[in-house]
């Protein structure tokens, strides 16, 4: 029987107001799964209305203690359902179940780590000039917040802000992609079932107008988005217009260099993995692979031979190791850039073009994908591309390997294989990324900061600094001298 998913507004599932709804499709067969309501701005409004009334009701008035035991209980959920989360996942993206299993677990520990962070967000007693004046500089939150979240990996880019914003004390309204929505909805139900207060915890559904209306409000007080530059900027733009914080975490085009001197073996499967992992679609894909040119053809070569035998098929089986582009559109932008390398004289050296073969009929497969002699200046090395698509580029010495790294707009990851670690450490400060990897690729950890530079955004996710962006600084004043000053002499 197929799932008809309605809003989540002030505690209610309820239809949108015009009744428009639309489908969730299985990029895998291209079977409609489930409905999905589609908000209206009127329910956009009403959502915003509703977590201003929790947070002054309700939210602000619970303790620190509390909110922990309701993160806690939602992370106790997620273990509880990770099965049945991953199947659904795996059906709304085409993403491998092994990696939305896994991306549950995951979800569970960063709701019990910001549960930990929930009564531990202490101020501080400021020394000041003044003796007989005590300052205290404690952490508010800000009151209502708004996350936009992406379709490659719904409910573990979700948990990146979520929870902190809730652990601090904020009301969070959620909009997920339209393309991948299904799996917050059932995080939304597990919230409600926990028991968190009503407008505490919404989702609103649908297309780009439905988080235009969320990201526009004037009533609400901070943003975070993930998603493209593009439509990051747009964000901004309103945003700053509206005089309101945001956190961004945008694209990328990662480079994962590798020097002569790596353990080749595991760099290769470095590569592959930072690559054809959830099959390119993730922002930290390591899609520009610089090589030295002392194990250039080496590693070019057995790239090709590896990738050709990545297993494809339905992605809810666990001997799957690639699955589907996620949507139709995601898939022909990425059959658009493997052609404009092709015309820009990339030589390919696997793959190329949409997967055939039995099981894959109906979906959005594209084979794993590898051009060499990649040019920085050719698009596939300039622009994101999200999909099962490598660049390698050849590089003579470490200056230059640099400089390719950081010529690009982007700054998100970046990887350096090397058994030498005066140049990994050389490597590390002089790569324009927020993260850096050294001998390994795609490593996270709920207790590490994540985010990028340039235009992969600003503001990070996960550890204390994921919190942080969730609350604001207030400062106190308290004289205790008694006297009855001049107003007119105040001392600074």
């Amino acid at each position: 029987m197929m799932t008809t998913y309605q809003l989540f507004i002030d505690g209610q599932w309820r239809n949108a107001s015009d009744g428009a709804t639309m489908p969730a499709i299985n990029p895998y067969n291209q079977e409609v799964h489930a409905t999905v309501a589609v908000a209206t701005a009127d329910d956009v409004a009403e959502a915003v209305a509703a977590a201003r009334r929790a947070y002054k009701t309700a939210w602000s008035k619970t303790s620190p203690g509390e909110r922990a035991r309701l993160l806690n209980k939602v992370a106790d959920m997620l273990d509880a359902d990770a099965d049945r989360m991953a199947l659904l996942e795996t059906t709304d993206n085409g993403k491998v179940i092994r990696e939305t299993h896994n991306q549950m677990g995951y979800a569970a520990r960063i709701f019990r780590y910001y549960a930990a962070w929930a009564d531990k967000m202490h101020g501080d007693v400021v020394p000041l000039d003044q003796k007989d004046t005590l300052d205290l500089a404690i952490r508010v939150p800000y009151g209502v917040v708004a996350c936009v979240t992406a379709w490659n990996s719904p409910v573990a880019i979700l948990t990146n802000t979520l929870p902190a914003a809730l652990a601090a004390g904020n009301c969070v309204i959620l909009k997920p992609s339209e393309h991948a929505s299904t799996t917050t909805l059932e995080v939304a139900k597990m919230c409600e079932k926990a028991g968190f207060p009503a407008g505490v915890v919404q989702v609103v559904t649908g297309a780009a107008e439905v988080g235009q209306a969320l990201t526009s409000s004037k009533d609400v007080d901070k943003i975070s988005f993930t998603g493209s530059p593009g439509v990051g900027r747009a964000i901004a733009q309103v945003a700053g217009g509206n005089l309101k914080p945001v956190t961004m975490e945008l694209g990328g085009k990662s480079p994962n260099i590798v020097f002569d001197d790596a353990d080749f073996d595991r760099a290769l499967i470095g590569a592959l993995a930072g690559i054809f992992g959830a099959t390119g679609q993730t922002c930290i894909a390591g899609s520009r692979l610089l090589v030295q040119r002392g194990i250039y053809d080496r590693m070019v070569e057995g790239l090709a031979k590896r990738a050709a035998m990545i297993r494809m098929g339905d992605p809810r089986l666990a001997e799957t190791e690639m699955g589907t582009a996620a949507n139709e559109p995601q898939f022909n932008k990425i059959l658009s850039f493997i052609e404009a390398a092709k015309g820009d004289g990339a030589r390919l050296v696997a793959g190329g073009g949409r997967a055939e073969g039995a099981g894959l009929e109906k979906g959005f497969f594209i084979e794993p994908t590898i051009f060499a002699d990649v040019r920085n200046e050719m698009k596939v090395a300039a622009e994101e591309i999200f999909g099962p698509v490598l660049s390698i580029i050849p590089f003579d010495e470490e200056e230059e390997a640099v400089q390719i790294a950081n010529d690009t707009r982007y700054g998100l990851a970046s990887g350096i294989w090397s058994e030498n670690i005066t140049r990994c450490m050389r490597m590390m400060r002089a790569i324009d990324s927020g993260v850096v990897w050294v001998n390994t690729y795609r490593v996270a950890a709920p207790q590490a900061p994540f985010g990028g530079m340039k235009d992969s955004g600003f503001g990070r996710v996960r550890g204390e600094a994921g919190i942080l962006e969730f609350m604001q600084t207030k400062n106190v004043f308290i004289d205790f001298s008694g006297d009855k000053r001049d107003p007119f002499s105040m001392k600074f």
